[in-house]
């Protein structure tokens, strides 16, 4: 199995490029819509997700307003679950940061001038220049502010890809082309049974993450590993005996933990 990422500035033909490319290798798409599907799953209210959607193009700003951490533990689980579950293209969403010690995973980079991007949006909208230029400008600000807080790095940083391409000088189909070919060669067949154990174990710990802010207990205090397969390891201090049983039963409920192996002791006045 194989994963691609497609990670693009604003306008750059992401979602066309990324479509042709699933498309022409009979993989699944995690575009936008698919992505925040998945979300919903896993505990984000659809109103609240809705709500979001309504206030595009504002949307990583409210998220983080509202519920920051639980949303990107949810979020991190959910690129790792995709990136276990079979061949697929991910668009955005930092998989490209998240998925970077996944070597089944092929990083691509697409970029476009700011001209060309004002263009693309001007035909493709309807909208006056100067509306597509604002539109752009704010989209990239809050995509880069995204990057600095969630995962504290440089999406331009080049390291993050292995093929860059310059969609002023390819069109859609070309780029999806180069996607496609780079997807088929050799070195891209190959995935190791490692890689795909590790993408389950880190999605089930981001889970429980998850799920410990969502219970009001601070996993600043909590460390979360999964060593095997539905087993978690939780270790930390908690202030009383019956805090230490909230934050046990707490990773039990996780669904996809089989067994909790807890190394949570009391010390009074310690948290």
């Amino acid at each position: 199995m194989s994963l691609i990422t497609i990670t693009q500035n604003y306008g750059a033909e992401g979602q066309e490029v990324a479509r042709q490319a699933a498309e022409t290798l009979g993989w699944k798409l995690f575009d936008d819509h698919r992505l925040q599907e998945l979300i919903q799953q896993r505990g984000i209210a659809p109103e609240e997700v809705k709500k979001l959607d309504e206030k595009a193009p504002g949307y990583w700003d409210l998220f983080f307003k509202s519920r920051p951490q639980v949303f990107l533990n949810v979020l991190e689980s959910v690129i790792y679950e995709v990136a276990q579950a079979g061949d697929g293209v991910i668009i955005g969403h930092g998989s490209q940061v998240l998925l970077r010690s996944f070597d089944c995973a092929f990083h691509v980079r697409l970029l476009a001038s700011e001209k060309r991007r004002i263009d693309e949006l001007s035909a493709r909208r309807g909208m006056s220049r100067e509306a597509a230029l604002r539109l752009i400008r704010q989209r990239d600000h809050e995509q880069a502010g995204f990057f600095k807080f969630a995962f504290q790095i440089d999406m331009d940083d080049p390291a993050l890809y292995d093929l860059v391409i310059n969609t002023q000088k390819f069109d859609a189909d070309g780029a999806a082309g180069l996607i496609v070919n780079a997807a088929r060669s050799e070195g891209m067949r190959a995935c190791s049974l490692n890689a795909l154990e590790s993408m389950e174990r880190l999605a089930l710990e981001k889970k429980i993450r998850a799920a410990l802010i969502e219970n009001r207990i601070d996993p600043s205090q909590i460390v979360v590993e999964v060593s095997e397969k539905g087993v978690a390891h939780v270790a930390g201090i908690s202030s009383n005996a019956e805090d230490k049983q909230r934050i046990e039963s707490t990773v039990c409920r996780v669904p996809g933990v089989s067994k909790v192996v807890s190394g949570v002791e009391v010390v009074r006045g310690g948290v």
